[in-house]
């Protein structure tokens, strides 16, 4: 049931969703956040680890419950997906519906950056941070989030499923097969220690993303506050991402603080040698070239060169292989922006999918990337307008009294990304000298010189972890 209490004189919510490119973690880490965050109380359930509960076992009972219409109750998928192997369906779907909006929100960075200006993001980082907040809304505020994120293309179609059915994508993705692969997701919650929150919407917070209460005091001293905040997220990123929260973007009136942070660094499979990398220009556009070091190998990866979309796609797969980079390379004298307004997820799909194994000469430039935004304007153009609105945002699951008197005020993302030649096997590469010194006459040709765009993604169930855009990956 929805019930609609009115909105009172407001106090700021503020939300913070960030994450970094590189981090450590191993599959037992990612089961023990979870243990050590179940709260020790009568609600708290018998099972010592989420990753493998069933839904009957979690207490998933969050103040409102937002159902969607039948007929809207759809992926979009005219002819529907295959389900992965042991996969469940409604993870598959959700991998999906974080995949459509990781596609639309790129879009909407991109119509308000230059061409020549990098962006880079964890799309699966904000939508963990807004599932957070989602656990506290109503009415229309909880459909608008359910609606801007995809969650409702998910055939369980009640908005407390979604967070069971996040828990299962979580453990799919931070248990990964190769110890080389560093990937950790943390979440943190920070209140204000004057007021009570809601016990349901702390336990879930807690058993689904591990995100447990930190008491601060945002009323008397904000600013310390904040320092506490970006402390804790440098901590979590290896000090790759500092001063998210920027300055003055807290006060008296805040309440909460959502963060999520994602870290992750992985080893090539295949690495580029040291001794293979060279000065080179990169045609940041027409009118502007500048230098980069450019790194070099020649082996078999997956490929396609699809000419009706004016694309090369290649795929750099990390140890492991559940983790790849895909990489979305313009023809030549095609503009990026093409390509960036006609992607959708169903395009990209497609890609990935016709990619054959072929042997394929590679030069792909050494970068180091940041980028950091607020997503309030972005998220507001998306239909996510209630949240943002003192008058309109509706969000009584979230403190005890269940005062609706709280709104988001604004969200802060960060992210860092580093590319180089460093992380994988010696013996691949001797393998990697041998091809690249051999005439083959079949072989592709994807030479990274101008601007392309780029995915970070589980690729068993297709989960895009990051995705960018490099235009300048220029040496300093």
């Amino acid at each position: 049931m929805v019930l609609s209490p009115a909105p009172a004189h407001c106090r700021t919510l503020t939300l913070s969703p960030m994450r970094d490119s590189q981090a450590q973690i191993a599959a037992e880490t990612y089961t023990v956040i979870y243990k050590e965050n179940i709260p020790q109380n009568e609600a708290a359930p018998a099972f010592k680890d989420i990753c493998n509960a069933k839904p009957k076992d979690v207490p998933l009972e969050p103040r409102c419950i937002y159902r969607s219409p039948e007929d809207e109750a759809t992926t979009g998928d005219a002819n529907p997906e295959k389900v992965p192997e042991n996969t469940n369906p409604r993870v598959w779907e959700l991998s999906k519906a974080n995949s459509r909006f990781a596609l639309s929100l790129f879009k909407q960075l991109a119509q308000g950056k230059p061409s020549e200006e990098n962006i880079f993001m964890s799309p699966i980082s904000i939508s963990s941070a807004f599932a957070m907040t989602k656990l506290g809304a109503c009415n229309n505020t909880l459909k608008q989030i359910m609606n801007v994120f995809e969650f409702d293309t998910i055939k369980e179609k009640t908005s407390d499923q979604v967070h069971f059915f996040f828990a299962k994508l979580n453990c799919r993705l931070y248990r990964k097969k190769d110890k080389t692969t560093e990937l950790i997701s943390a979440n943190r919650l920070f209140g204000e220690k004057s007021l009570a929150f809601n016990e349901i919407y702390q336990n879930i917070s807690e058993l689904v993303y591990g995100a447990k209460l930190m008491p601060l005091n945002f009323k008397e001293k904000p600013e310390l506050s904040r320092v506490t905040i970006n402390d804790w997220i440098a901590n979590k990123t290896e000090n790759r991402i500092r001063n998210t929260l920027p300055k003055d973007s807290l006060n008296s009136n805040t309440v909460l603080v959502l963060v999520n942070t994602i870290y992750f660094k992985g080893q090539w499979k295949s690495k580029f040698d040291k001794k293979n990398v060279f000065k080179a220009d990169f045609y940041v556009s027409k009118s502007k070239t500048c230098p980069v070091s450019m790194m070099y190998q020649e082996t078999k990866f997956h490929y396609g060169r699809f000419m009706e979309d004016k694309v090369q796609v290649l795929e750099l797969p990390y140890r492991g292989e559940d983790m790849t980079m895909v990489l979305i390379l313009p023809l030549k004298d095609t503009p990026l922006s093409e390509v960036e307004e006609n992607l959708d997820l169903k395009k990209l799909t497609g890609w990935l999918h016709n990619m054959r194994e072929t042997s394929v000469s590679v030069k792909l430039p050494r970068f180091r990337i940041e980028d950091s935004f607020s997503l309030k304007e972005k998220l507001q153009a998306m239909g996510l307008e209630d949240l943002f609105s003192p008058k309109d945002a509706s969000l009584p699951g979230i403190l005890e009294d269940e005062t609706n008197d709280l709104y988001i005020s604004d969200a802060f993302h960060k992210a860092f990304l580093e590319v180089n030649e460093e992380g994988s096997e010696a013996t691949a590469a001797t393998v990697v000298m041998a091809i690249g010194r051999s005439i083959n006459l079949n072989r592709e040709v994807f030479v990274a010189n101008r601007p392309f765009l780029l995915l970070i993604r589980e690729s068993t169930i297709n989960t895009i972890v990051f995705t960018g855009r490099v235009a300048d990956p220029c040496d300093p």
